[in-house]
């Protein structure tokens, strides 16, 4: 056994899988350009406060689930369990409330939560996420929930289906919950320890419980879409009018909530047909009273995030044929010191060209040099040795015919040039070693 392994609930991402995560991210930053979305970094740690403010006493992320630690200067300071709340600190610290707005932007970033690791939930996971600030239309709702879909339609994943909900706002909210306890009351024996408890700090959340027996009791609950004010009501039925004008199938579901407690009216998940809410892969809403909790002036807003994990999980399953890494094709054998020398400075001429060269290690006769070209998949070898140093040429063997050739060096980079990996190099026609 080795003396050590990844601590439990994180995961190495090995060579051999990093073109599903380059394929994911490469979809995601380009949909998200499409739509005129810009990226935003921020710190993988904050301060535990923010999340607090924003995320909410009473949920399972603030009470179970994050990694407070205190440094050195005695502050409290916490991994960040999801990337809503900091670019949201981001929008008020750098004044982007004078910009344009709404102000849309993106994320990709590893999140922290102790929780059970399980398929696609690990306690470190990768999210993609967006957020649009300052704008409270249904239209931009419609555009980020459009936006979701597409993230999923352009990786080629099938049978996902949308759900739908409002769960209102501060004014017709609080009418719901009453009405939702007063259901739960009589019932209340029968619920988990976690229900119990949730009845009085987060009420929503009893619609949200995973145990089966809770389950059959949130599916007979009031349901929100029927306590709404008239603004929501209306700001509801807008987004299902554009929605409908997009060709989006959804189904509303009465059961579809959000622990958090920064959400207003809209709330949306995507998820695969065969599996159920338990393997969502991505949702979001709208949470229009969060720039203000934490410090703000009044700012709606409306967000969405996707398990990077989960993602790649659904894509094995579906056996989607994901591109595969591009590496280099042209390996560069040498015999002898002068010759290995002659090999680093013409991979190093041919990289600048914009050529993917590997370069053969010291200390390898030239037979295991070819056969591990052979090994690594290459198509083209360059050989050189004593005499193709002595004629000013070198040897070019393609390993697929197993035919080779002498070309001058002068020429190499045009014979080579179909191995170009990027347009980056500053390859052009006099290109030469």
């Amino acid at each position: 056994m080795p003396a050590f392994k990844a601590p439990r609930g994180t995961r190495d991402i090995l060579p051999e899988e990093a073109h599903y995560w380059d394929f994911v991210t490469d979809v995601a930053s380009r949909l998200c350009s499409s739509f005129g979305y810009e990226r935003i970094e921020t710190p993988v740690f904050e301060s535990t406060g923010l999340f607090l403010r924003g995320v909410g006493e009473g949920t399972d992320i603030v009470e179970k689930e994050m990694y407070t630690f205190e440094d050195r200067g005695g502050s409290s300071l916490t991994l960040r369990p999801e990337g809503t709340a900091p670019v949201c600190r981001a929008y008020i610290e750098h004044g982007m409330a004078s910009l344009p707005q709404p102000v849309r932007m993106f994320y990709l970033a590893p999140a922290f939560r102790y929780e059970r690791p399980q398929a696609g939930r690990m306690r470190q996971h990768h999210q993609f996420g967006c957020e649009v600030i300052g704008d409270a239309s249904a239209l931009i709702d419609a555009e980020v929930i459009n936006m979701s879909w597409q993230l999923f339609e352009r990786l080629g994943l099938k049978g996902l289906r949308l759900k739908l909900n409002s769960i209102g706002c501060d004014r017709c909210r609080p009418a719901y919950i009453d009405m939702l306890k007063a259901y739960y009351e009589p019932r209340a024996d029968m619920l988990c320890s976690d229900c119990k408890t949730r009845m009085e700090k987060n009420p929503l959340r009893l619609l949200d419980c995973k145990e089966a027996a809770c389950q059959q009791i949130a599916d007979n609950s009031p349901k929100s879409a029927d306590c709404l004010c008239p603004d929501c009501h209306e700001h509801f039925t807008s987004l299902r009018n554009y929605l409908d004008t997009a060709g989006l199938d959804y189904d509303v579901s009465h059961r579809l909530v959000r622990g958090l407690d920064y959400y207003t009216r809209t709330v949306f998940e995507i998820q695969p047909e065969s599996t159920g809410s338990q393997s969502t892969i991505g949702g979001g809403g709208r949470y229009d009273r969060l720039i203000e909790q934490i410090g703000g002036r009044p700012t709606p807003a409306i967000g969405f995030a996707a398990g990077i994990e989960r993602i790649i999980l659904n894509l094995k399953e579906q056996n989607i044929d994901v591109p595969g890494i591009h590496s280099p094709k042209v390996f560069i054998a040498h015999a002898g010191q002068e010759a290995r020398i002659e090999a680093f400075s013409i991979s190093n001429i041919l990289r600048r060209c914009g050529i993917g060269i590997i370069t053969a290690a010291e200390g390898k006769s030239l037979k295991a040099q070819l056969r591990q070209a052979n090994n690594l998949g290459m198509k083209i070898v360059v050989i050189i040795g004593e005499e193709e140093l002595r004629e000013g040429v070198v040897v070019v063997r393609d390993l697929e015919s197993g035919s080779q050739e002498k070309v001058d060096k002068v020429s190499l980079a045009g014979i080579l040039s179909a191995f170009r990996m990027d347009d980056s190099g500053l390859y052009n026609n006099q290109c030469q070693v």
